[in-house]
């Protein structure tokens, strides 16, 4: 795959009537890309994104998980929600249910790899029945008036890489956009993605086609499209502790925020999961601290920086962390 270096370039693309404001996606991510997370990708330039993945059985709706999961972001559109689930019944009430409470979009997932999510023959475990996800597709599709779009991977196993055939599928049931993460349910997250699945799903469909796995940079973002002629790319785990990243590709800017301004965005952030979660934010803000860290690796007094932040993992209320990132921003700024 050829490495290049200028801006991404992404062509305007729509789902349904909705036109996306640029191509660089924001992936869902359960546990993680929560409202607070969303808002900064937004805010910072991402095309799209997603809520986090909830269950679409109807006993769950009014749980806090559930609740909180679904929750929308102030100015993002369209308003997208993913949901899971094993059956085209469970899986028509929950979208008619989100779009009766205001999404945009339905997202279907058919690509976590989870084991707890394939326990309960949902995610990427459907991939292996191509019948039961034409069902699926369908019972959504005519279940509400908005777009319905689908999460998948290459397919089931390096053995099984049935990916293209339920691409079809799916377009052919009424999807209105798919995103292709490039590796297999069997895979998981090992190994490296492979681009060539997507780009053969990309040039039989003439919906909408998002490459995802493995896209972490500008230039890596714009050999996929070039290799794919994807519609655009959906990033996941690069943008953890750099919600900046997603706009930051999408304008063809290649200049890092300073450590100030990342401290800045970090406390920010923190502050955002108190308030979002309460009590429990505490607890939540310790993994984007750490990723936030990973990030700032190859900063100036990273060692200074790794042994504070270490502190901060023992804190156990939001004013003491708050003052515990206030006075790291001051020791730098000193």
């Amino acid at each position: 795959m050829p490495a290049l270096i200028r801006r991404t370039e992404t062509q305007v693309v729509s789902i349904g009537p909705h036109q996306l404001r640029n191509g660089i996606l924001l992936a869902p991510m359960a546990g993680i890309t929560d409202a607070p997370f969303r808002e900064l990708a937004w805010r910072f330039g991402a095309g799209y994104v997603v809520s986090e993945m909830v269950s679409a059985k109807s006993d769950l709706w009014n749980t806090d998980k559930s609740r909180l999961r679904r929750q929308r972001v102030a100015g993002a559109r369209p308003f997208v929600v993913q949901i899971a689930g094993g059956d085209p019944e469970t899986i028509a009430e929950g979208a008619s249910r989100h779009w009766r409470s205001g999404a945009e979009i339905i997202d279907i997932n058919f690509g976590c790899p989870a084991k707890k999510v394939c326990r309960k023959a949902a995610g990427s475990q459907l991939l292996k029945d191509e019948k039961l996800v034409a069902r699926i597709a369908r019972a959504a599709v005519r279940a509400v008036p908005v777009p319905v779009t689908v999460k998948m991977r290459t397919g089931w196993s390096l053995e099984l890489k049935n990916g293209a055939r339920i691409a079809r599928i799916l377009e052919g049931e009424g999807i209105a956009a798919i995103v292709v993460h490039g590796r297999t349910r069997a895979c998981r997250f090992k190994g490296t993605a492979e681009y060539d699945t997507v780009a053969e799903i990309k040039s039989m469909l003439s919906i909408p086609v998002f490459a995802n796995g493995d896209i972490n940079s500008q230039e890596n973002a714009q050999a996929v499209l070039d290799y794919t002629r994807a519609d655009g790319v959906m990033i996941g785990r690069a943008a953890l502790g750099a919600p900046w990243l997603l706009g930051q590709i999408a304008s063809g800017c290649s200049s890092e925020p300073s450590i100030e301004e990342k401290l800045g965005i970090m406390l920010e952030h923190v502050a955002s999961l108190h308030r979002f979660y309460g009590d429990p934010g505490v607890r939540i803000a310790r993994k984007h601290v750490q990723w936030y860290l990973t990030r700032m690796k190859h900063d100036p007094l990273e060692e200074n920086l790794r042994e504070e932040l270490r502190v901060f993992n023992k804190l156990e209320d939001a004013p003491a962390q708050l003052a515990h990132l206030l006075a790291l921003g001051g020791k730098k700024a000193a």
